[in-house]
């Protein structure tokens, strides 16, 4: 369910519950964050990630109104999955001016790379489209990509028992992390009820 004006805490009452809110979603990400080789991660969103960020900018930018909060709704309210959709935030961990300088030449399209392996079947991530007109460039990788799955009955029903894996089949970066217990039920919960 996508989040409303009025999920969004205002600044005071979010600072009163900022603490215990930001502990869950810490654990919340332990359990939905896949590394993908050594460069990539993928957080896999739902309402509650979702929320801690509208909350954080709110809090950071000192956002008062309606429409400023709306604003970013718009922005993240897609991250949310739907049932049978999944959605994630891919971050390049390129932390030095060496490493960025290296690869963001070499991973351009890495967005478009990456998969879900489901025992036999393959689903493709899609790339948000609002946010890969801002995001996707032709001589360099952004930083972060918006990424989501469609995943039919067939793929849903296998998920519990068949081997799963994220899979970044990118020339310059292939890569392939099997998920654990902890992610797949909670991406299961996603498929099943959304996010």
């Amino acid at each position: 369910m996508k989040l409303h004006l009025d999920d969004i805490a205002d600044l005071r009452a979010y600072e009163r519950e900022r603490d215990a809110f930001r502990s869950h979603v810490i654990d919340l990400k332990q359990r939905r964050r896949v590394a993908v080789g050594p460069l990539v991660s993928l957080v896999f969103e739902n309402r509650d990630t979702v929320r801690f960020q509208v909350q954080e900018m709110a809090r950071a930018e000192r956002m008062l109104t309606d429409a400023a909060i709306q604003g970013e709704l718009d922005v993240y309210n897609p991250l949310i999955p739907e049932p049978g959709h999944l959605s994630a935030t891919l971050f390049l961990e390129l932390t030095t001016p060496a490493e960025l300088r290296e690869w963001l030449p070499k991973l351009v399209g890495i967005e478009r790379a990456v998969a879900l392996r489901i025992g036999g079947s393959v689903v493709r991530a899609e790339v948000d489209a609002a946010h890969a007109e801002q995001l996707t460039r032709d001589d360099v990788a952004a930083s972060v990509h918006y990424l989501r799955w469609a995943l039919g009955d067939g793929d849903i029903a296998a998920w519990p028992a068949a081997p799963l894996s994220v899979v970044i089949d990118h020339p310059a970066y292939r890569h392939e992390t099997v998920l654990g217990d902890g992610t797949r039920q909670e991406l299961l919960e996603d498929l099943r009820h959304g996010g």
